[in-house]
């Protein structure tokens, strides 16, 4: 059993991955049931989880600041909480590229990628529950492998997504803003492969 002290840094990134869960479904209740006229509205609300993710990323640096001794290394500890941060701050980008290009209507390709980043981020808490059972790596290495066959099917989805775009819209601008709308999703899918990277690096530190 970890102590106490240990099993802070432990909850605290599953604390930090759930609000990019939050977030991420939250992203897809949106698209889903999409209204321009509240886009300011959505994206307060997402600015709200990633604010609340990064509290937990400021908890975790002041924890480390009075620590003496730390499950892991410390700089491991900060990257991985760094990590998580960037999952909820990429999907807060998705909203915010939604709002600064005025975003009218949503393609269905947009919703389904969304779901795919919600399983992502559900995967990433889930390995970040079992990350405190580093010692005994065999079912976090399962978690992590899994991580990157999500990222690889967002990478499908990616290019699917984006070979279809003239079929939904013919203004250039349009197509410049959903070219860019897919990257910044794409972009959280390698997010949450990132903190898998991470937390397997640390598992060949440690065993």
């Amino acid at each position: 059993m970890k102590s106490k002290a240990d099993r802070f840094y432990f909850e605290n990134f599953v604390e930090a991955a759930d609000f990019s869960c939050k977030a991420a479904n939250y992203l897809v209740e949106c698209l889903t049931d999409y209204d321009s006229s509240k886009i300011g509205e959505m994206l307060a609300k997402i600015h709200e989880y990633e604010h609340q993710g990064d509290r937990k990323k400021h908890a975790m640096s002041e924890a480390l600041a009075k620590a003496f001794v730390t499950p892991i290394e410390r700089e491991d500890l900060i990257l991985i909480s760094q990590n998580i941060d960037e999952v909820t701050d990429s999907i807060e980008e998705i909203m915010q590229k939604f709002y600064v290009d005025g975003i009218k209507t949503v393609t269905p390709e947009a919703v389904e990628f969304a779901k795919k980043l919600v399983k992502a981020c559900e995967l990433m808490k889930e390995m970040l529950g079992e990350f405190m059972n580093f010692k005994k790596p065999a079912k976090l290495h399962e978690m992590i492998v899994g991580l990157n066959h999500y990222e690889e099917e967002c990478d499908r989805m990616y290019l699917e997504a984006t070979v279809k775009i003239p079929q939904h819209f013919t203004d250039v601008l349009d197509i410049v803003s959903w070219r860019e709308i897919y990257v910044k999703m794409e972009d959280c899918a390698d997010a949450c492969e990132h903190v898998g990277d991470c937390v397997g690096m640390v598992v060949m530190k440690n065993t």
